[in-house]
């Protein structure tokens, strides 16, 4: 399995983290190909947890070699921070990452616009985390953004200039757009000397990664590819505007690692045994009133990794990973958190929608994100009221728990392959082993 790509199946904070750290035992290589540290993946292990944002979670597998593709966007004063707490947790970081030459920055800019769009978007906002990752994707398109090769030696007076002229812009934007009279206007000099900094510590980092993996898949070496967030977070098929700004598909490993789609044999979906979501947005499942929404919430932990925000929980939604299957042409299915479901007496599946006509809907029409209105359609069944942390094999669940699956299974039209039963490591079913 020369690359395999691990996407969300959902709204993401599906448990990415935990699989791939899993997975990174049987790979070489582990490659993180879009957003920025706007992401949280968790890793628990020798009761530890370990939470990420930019750096791949395989990192704490001794031998691997750690990419930050092309694709992603770098805060580099955040990344930085992440390796020095990582080192400081005994962690290796240093020939083992890598990081593309070609990756776009997250400037003071970008964090400062990110924050005031929200405020003027007030009861319309989009929930996004501020961490400024929408306006660097935003000028990288436009093609006023800033990348790690400008700080190449022999560019800086070119680099300043043209830093001066984006900077012009911007503070136009801060004065007239946004009338904040009082914020104080982004300096050149400042800009630049603090960015240099980072930039010195960051540079034994930087390579062409575009060149390193495609290297490594001809040597035969397994890659895996790492995505953040999930399909209905998507910019092209999520629920939009209430989306990140980048491919969370698996089609984005390709662009957002420089590899080429025949490179890719598998793509694996994480996906969460109930629905969850961060933020605004439509969410058909979730649970508003009664007291099974809290317990999912409680049961599972569901805060955000990254901003601390409670989630918004649901039942398991089979249109939206119908759709991740169809979107990504997924392989296998990893059922995550399985175990949050134990108290249950009925559990349900969303099987498809109505809309307030009696019309019906097997797939997300893309004009949900900005009108809603859709309600679930239910199929209800019975829960196995038995603990199953730390089942690691799949002939001990209960049956119930397995029809549960295999209903999941169907709807999504793609094999289970993996099941976690607990936050640990070893918490986890491989179905090949029975």
């Amino acid at each position: 399995m020369p690359g395999v790509v691990v996407v969300g199946s959902q709204w993401g904070d599906e448990g990415k983290g935990k699989v791939v750290d899993l997975l990174t035992e049987q790979a070489d290589v582990v490659a993180r190909y879009q957003g920025g540290n706007n992401a949280g993946h968790t890793v628990m292990f020798n009761d530890k947890t370990h939470v990420l944002h930019l750096i791949p979670s395989g990192i704490f597998r001794p031998g691997k070699q750690m990419v930050l593709g092309n694709g992603v966007v770098v805060d580099p004063g955040a990344l930085l921070d992440e390796i020095d707490s990582l080192r400081r947790a005994g962690v290796e970081v240093g020939d083992n990452l890598k990081i593309s030459d070609a990756a776009n920055l997250v400037m003071p800019y970008h964090k400062a616009f990110d924050k005031l769009r929200e405020q003027l978007r007030g009861a319309g906002k989009i929930g996004t985390t501020g961490r400024g990752i929408g306006p660097a994707y935003e000028d990288k398109m436009a093609r006023k953004g800033v990348r790690f090769s400008d700080f190449h030696p022999g560019h800086e007076q070119k680099f300043c200039e043209r830093l001066k002229e984006v900077l012009q812009e911007k503070n136009v934007l801060l004065r007239s757009h946004f009338n904040d009279q009082d914020a104080p206007l982004f300096d050149v000099e400042e800009i630049y000397r603090r960015q240099l900094a980072y930039y010195q510590r960051i540079k034994p980092f930087l390579c062409d990664t575009s060149a390193l993996l495609n290297d490594a898949l001809e040597a035969g070496k397994t890659v895996l590819f790492e995505g953040a967030q999930g399909p209905q977070l998507d910019v092209d098929h999520g629920t939009y505007p209430y989306v990140t700004s980048s491919s969370t598909v698996a089609g984005g490993a390709c662009t957002g690692c420089g590899v080429g789609p025949t490179r890719i044999s598998q793509v694996i979906g994480i996906t969460k045994a109930y629905t969850t979501r961060v933020g605004e947005g439509p969410f058909p499942t979730e649970i508003t009133e009664g007291p099974i929404g809290e317990l999912l919430q409680q049961r599972g932990q569901e805060v955000g990794a990254t901003t601390g925000r409670v989630r918004r929980c649901g039942w398991f939604d089979a249109v939206v990973v119908r759709q991740a299957a169809r979107l990504n042409g997924l392989t296998g299915l990893a059922i995550m958190k399985l175990d949050v479901l134990d108290t249950l007496e009925t559990i349900r599946i969303g099987v498809g929608y109505t809309d307030s006509e009696g019309n019906h809907y097997d797939s997300i029409p893309h004009w949900l994100g900005s009108y809603g209105g859709l309600s679930p359609v239910y199929e209800d069944l019975p829960g196995w009221n038995t603990p199953l942390r730390g089942i690691t094999r799949y002939g001990k669940l209960p049956r119930a728990a397995k029809a549960y699956l295999e209903r999941i299974s169907a709807e999504a039209g793609v094999p289970v392959i993996l099941v976690s039963t607990g936050p640990r490591r070893e918490e986890t079913i491989f179905l090949e082993q029975g």
